[in-house]
C-alpha cells in the first residue's frame, strides 16, 4: 500500500516536472528564435522522469542513483534564456579624477580662518581701487600709481618676513635652514629695486610683478609647508595684485597724463 502511493506521488511529480520542462524549452526555444538562432528549435525534450525511469527507481530503490537528472539539468541551463539576459549592461561608471593641487588648494577657501580670509581680501582694495579710479576718469595719474607701487612693495616686504616667522618656532614644519631664510630676502630685494626704479613706474611694476611671482612659487613650490586654505588664499591674491599692475601699465600707455596736484617750476 505505501509503495502504491509513492508511486503514485513519484509518478504525478515526474508528469508535473516534465510539463513544466518542456513549457520552459519550448519559451527558451522561442527568445532563441528571437534573438536570430533557430536552429536551437531542432532540440528534443528530454524529461529524466519518465514513466520508465519511475519504474526502474520503483523495483530497485536501492540502486537509486540519479546521474542521468544531473546531466538533464546541465543541458537545460546551456538553453536557458531569460529576459534579464535582454538588458543591457549599464556602463561603468567613470571614477572621479583627482583635482589639480593648485585647484584644490582654491577650494579649501572654505576653510579658512575668517580673519585671515577678510583681511586678506580687504588688503586688495588699494589695488583694485586706484587703477579703478583712473579708468573711470580716463587719466593717468602718475601719483596713484606710484602710491600702488609703494604698496606693492610693502606687501613684498611682508611676504618675504612672513617665512621668517614661520620658520622660527620649535615646532614649525619649516625648519630656519639656508632654503627658507635665503628664499625670505628675495621679495624685499624686489621691492626696494622697484623703489629705485620709481620714475619709470612700468618697469617698477615689471619688477613688483617678477617680485610676487617667485614669492608664490617658494610658498608653493619649493617651500610647501603652508595650509592648505592659506597656499589657496595666497594664489587669489597674488593674481589679482599682479593683474592690477599689469593694468596700471596698460592704463599708463592708453589714456593721458595729467598730475594731481601742480607741479612747481624750478626757478632758474
Amino acid at each position: 500500500m505505501l509503495n502504491t502511493e509513492l508511486s503514485l506521488i513519484l509518478i504525478g511529480f515526474a508528469k508535473m516536472f516534465h510539463l513544466l520542462q518542456r513549457c520552459g524549452l519550448q519559451l527558451s526555444l522561442k527568445m532563441a528564435h528571437l534573438q536570430g538562432f533557430p536552429q536551437l528549435r531542432r532540440y528534443k525534450v528530454f524529461s529524466p522522469f519518465s514513466a520508465e525511469n519511475i519504474s526502474t527507481v520503483l523495483r530497485k530503490p536501492q540502486d537509486v542513483n540519479w546521474p542521468f537528472a544531473s546531466a538533464s539539468i546541465t543541458k537545460a541551463q546551456s538553453f536557458h534564456s531569460s529576459c534579464s539576459s535582454w538588458k543591457k549592461k549599464k556602463p561603468r561608471e567613470a571614477e572621479p579624477r583627482e583635482l589639480p593641487p593648485l585647484l584644490r588648494d582654491i577650494l579649501s577657501l572654505k576653510n579658512s580662518p575668517k580673519p585671515a580670509l577678510y583681511l586678506g581680501f580687504a588688503g586688495l582694495i588699494p589695488f583694485i581701487s586706484l587703477p579703478l579710479i583712473m579708468i573711470i576718469q580716463k587719466v593717468y595719474y602718475p601719483e596713484l600709481a606710484f602710491a600702488q607701487l609703494t604698496y606693492g612693495a610693502s606687501i613684498l616686504s611682508f611676504l618675504g618676513g612672513m617665512r621668517w616667522g614661520f620658520a622660527l618656532p620649535e615646532n614649525s614644519p619649516a625648519k630656519p635652514d639656508w632654503i627658507n631664510l635665503a628664499n625670505s630676502i628675495v621679495p624685499p630685494l624686489f621691492a626696494w629695486l622697484a623703489l629705485l626704479w620709481k620714475d619709470d613706474l612700468a618697469q617698477a611694476a615689471m619688477t613688483i610683478i617678477i617680485g610676487l611671482g617667485i614669492a608664490l612659487f617658494n610658498d608653493l613650490v619649493l617651500l610647501p609647508t603652508y595650509p592648505s586654505w592659506f597656499k589657496g588664499l595666497r594664489t587669489v591674491l597674488t593674481t589679482v595684485a599682479a593683474c592690477s599692475f599689469v593694468l596700471m601699465i596698460c592704463i599708463g600707455y592708453m589714456y593721458p597724463e595729467k598730475h594731481l596736484f601742480p607741479v612747481p617750476r624750478v626757478r632758474k
